[in-house]
C-alpha cells in the first residue's frame, strides 16, 4: 500500500468534501453522515438487545450497592453514581447499561471523525465506523457498565480535540482540557493519556504547541474540573496509588504476558492489519511532525501497561486511533481494487461475527459451559450464575440465622453485590466484604456467627473457634468463573472482637 495521500483520491473514495471556513485545516473532507451514523445506531440497537441476555456483571452489582461519596478507594464517583441512579429507576442490567451503550455509540462517531480529521473521505470514514463498531473491545465495553466503559468516548474525544488543536486552531486545547477533566470523574488514568500525548509532542512535535497559551489554559481547565477528585485523593492518602500497586501485585505476570497479544485481538485480527498500516502511515513524511505524536503516545501507553502490570487493556483507545489512521490509506488502496475490496469485506464480516460471539450473549446459556467462549471472552463468565449462587448462600443462611447474631461475609465485591441485589427476596441481610470500597463496613460488634462465602474462607478459618464448609457454589451450567466451586462456610466463635479481626478480611484487588 503506497503513501498516496498527496495524490487525488479515486472517485469512489473522495478525499475532500464541503468544508466550512471555520474548520481551519486544509484538506479536511466533509463528514460522511450517511455511512457513519447508521453504524453508530446499528451498534446501539445491537447492544440494547444484548443487554437483555445473561445477567448482571460483577462490577455492575458492586457499583449499584456503593453508597454516595466523592470518591472510593478504587475509583472516582461517576460510574457508581450512574449505576446507583439508574438502578433506582429500573433495577435491571439493561437500565444500568444505557450509559455504556451511549458511550460506545458515540465512540463509533468519534473514530470516523478521527479518520476524517486525518484526511479520510467517505470510504475511510465508513470503514472506520463499521469496522470499529463491531469489533471485540467496543462490543465488550459497550455491553457492560465498567470503569473503562466511558473511556471509549472520553479518550477518543480528547485525542480528536488534540489533533484538531495541532492541525487547525489552538483553541481546541480548551476542549481537550474539558474532556480530560470530566473523564477524571470516571477514571484517573486519563492523566496517563495526557502525559502520553505530551511525550509524543515533545519527541516528534510540533513543539510550537507548548508556546501557545491555549494549551496551558486547557491544562488549567482540566485541573479545575478534576480538582474534587484530586482533593479526595490527597485527603485519603492517595488510595488510587495503593490500588494500582495491589493490582500489579496480583496481575503483573498475567498482564505482561497478555498485553502484546491482546493488541492483535482487541479489535480483531482483520482490523489489526489496518491499525498496523496506520502506525507506519502516521510516521511517514510529511505527517510525522504533525500527527506522528499519536504513535509515540500509543507507545508510551503500551510501555506503561507493561511496566505497571495493572491491567492489559490500557492501550486500547489509542490503538483505536491507530486504526482510524490506517483507514485512510487502506480505503484509498481498496477503492481501485474490487477483488481485494470484496475479500476485505468478507474479512470484516467474519471479524464482526467472532467479536459478537466473544462479547455478547450470543451463545445460549444452557450450552455456554460446553463452549470455549467463557475462556476466550474475559467478561462472559462474570455475567452468569448469580441467582444460583445466591440461592445456595440463602440455604446456608437459613440453617444458622435463627436465634443467633449472624452476618454474611463475602470474599469479593461480586459476591457481595449479587447478595445485595438478589438476596433480600430470599431473606438474606445486607452482606459484608473486605474488598476495596466495601471494607469500610465491618460486621456489628455482637456478631458471633458468619456465613463466609468464597475462597477467602480457608485463609481466615483460624479467626473462629469453628468453621465448617456446608456447600460449594455451583452455577449449574458448567461455566468456570471466579465463584464456581468456591466454599460456603459457617464459622462460629470469633476469637477476638471485630475491630481486631476485620483487617484480615480487607484486601485491594
Amino acid at each position: 500500500m503506497g503513501d498516496r495521500d498527496q495524490r487525488p483520491a479515486p472517485q469512489s473514495e473522495p478525499a475532500t468534501g464541503p468544508r466550512s471556513a471555520r474548520d481551519g485545516a486544509p484538506g479536511r473532507p466533509g463528514v460522511a453522515w450517511r455511512w457513519v451514523l447508521p453504524a453508530a445506531v446499528t451498534q446501539a440497537v445491537v447492544l440494547t438487545v444484548a443487554s437483555l441476555g445473561y445477567g448482571w456483571h460483577r462490577d455492575e452489582l458492586y457499583f449499584r450497592m456503593l453508597p454516595p461519596a466523592w470518591g472510593y478507594v478504587d475509583q472516582p464517583p461517576l460510574v457508581p453514581f450512574l449505576a446507583r441512579t439508574l438502578a433506582s429507576v429500573a433495577d435491571e442490567p439493561w437500565a444500568v447499561r444505557t450509559p455504556a451503550t451511549f458511550a460506545s455509540a458515540v465512540s463509533v462517531l468519534l473514530v470516523a471523525l478521527l479518520a476524517r480529521e486525518l484526511g479520510g473521505g467517505r470510504g475511510a470514514q465508513a470503514l472506520a465506523a463499521w469496522g470499529y463498531a463491531f469489533s471485540a473491545m467496543p462490543l465488550m465495553l459497550g455491553h457492560l457498565l465498567l470503569t473503562s466503559t466511558l473511556d471509549q468516548a472520553f479518550w477518543l474525544a480528547a485525542t480528536l480535540a488534540a489533533v484538531r488543536a495541532v492541525r487547525s486552531r489552538d483553541r481546541w486545547w480548551l476542549a481537550v482540557g474539558a474532556v480530560a477533566g470530566v473523564a477524571s470523574w470516571s477514571r484517573l488514568l486519563v492523566v496517563v493519556l495526557g502525559l502520553a500525548l505530551a511525550a509524543g509532542l515533545i519527541v516528534l512535535g510540533p513543539r510550537r504547541v507548548f508556546r501557545t497559551p491555549w494549551l496551558w489554559a486547557g491544562g488549567a481547565v482540566a485541573a479545575l474540573l478534576a480538582a474534587p477528585n484530586l482533593v479526595y485523593q490527597a485527603t485519603h492518602d492517595w488510595p488510587q496509588l495503593a490500588m494500582g500497586k495491589a493490582l500489579a501485585q496480583n496481575n503483573a505476570g498475567e498482564v505482561r504476558s497478555l498485553a502484546l497479544p491482546l493488541l492483535l485481538i482487541m479489535l480483531g485480527p482483520v482490523l489489526a492489519v489496518v491499525w498496523g498500516v496506520g502506525l507506519g502511515w502516521l510516521l511517514r513524511a510529511p505527517r510525522r511532525h504533525e500527527v506522528g505524536f499519536l504513535v509515540v503516545a500509543f507507545g508510551v501507553l503500551v510501555a506503561f501497561t507493561l511496566a505497571s502490570g495493572a491491567q492489559p487493556h490500557y492501550p486500547v483507545h489509542l490503538l483505536t486511533v491507530m486504526y482510524a489512521a490506517g483507514c485512510v490509506p487502506v480505503a484509498r488502496w481498496l477503492a481501485t481494487r474490487a477483488r481485494w475490496r470484496r475479500a476485505f469485506g468478507v474479512g470484516l464480516v467474519l471479524n464482526a461475527a467472532f467479536a459478537m460471539v466473544l462479547a455478547l450473549p450470543v451463545v445460549p446459556l444452557g450450552v455456554l459451559g460446553r463452549t470455549p467462549v467463557p475462556a476466550l471472552g474475559p467478561l462472559v463468565g462474570d455475567q452468569v450464575g448469580w441467582p444460583a449462587y445466591v440461592e445456595q448462600v440463602a440455604q446456608a443462611w437459613r440453617s444458622v440465622a435463627a436465634g443467633r447474631h449472624a452476618a454474611v461475609v463475602t470474599s469479593n465485591y461480586g459476591e457481595a453485590g449479587a447478595l445485595a441485589r438478589l438476596g433480600p427476596a430470599l431473606g438474606l441481610p445486607t452482606p459484608h466484604s473486605g474488598q476495596n470500597a466495601l471494607a469500610d463496613r465491618p460486621p456489628a460488634a455482637d456478631v458471633d456467627t458468619v456465613v463466609l462465602v468464597g475462597w477467602q474462607a480457608p485463609h481466615v478459618a483460624d479467626l473462629f473457634a469453628r468453621c465448617d464448609v456446608v456447600a460449594r457454589l455451583d452455577n449449574g451450567i458448567g461455566v468456570d468463573n471466579e465463584e464456581q466451586g468456591a466454599p460456603v462456610a459457617v464459622c462460629t466463635g470469633p476469637v477476638a472482637d471485630w475491630a481486631t479481626l476485620w483487617p484480615r478480611f480487607r484486601h485491594l484487588d
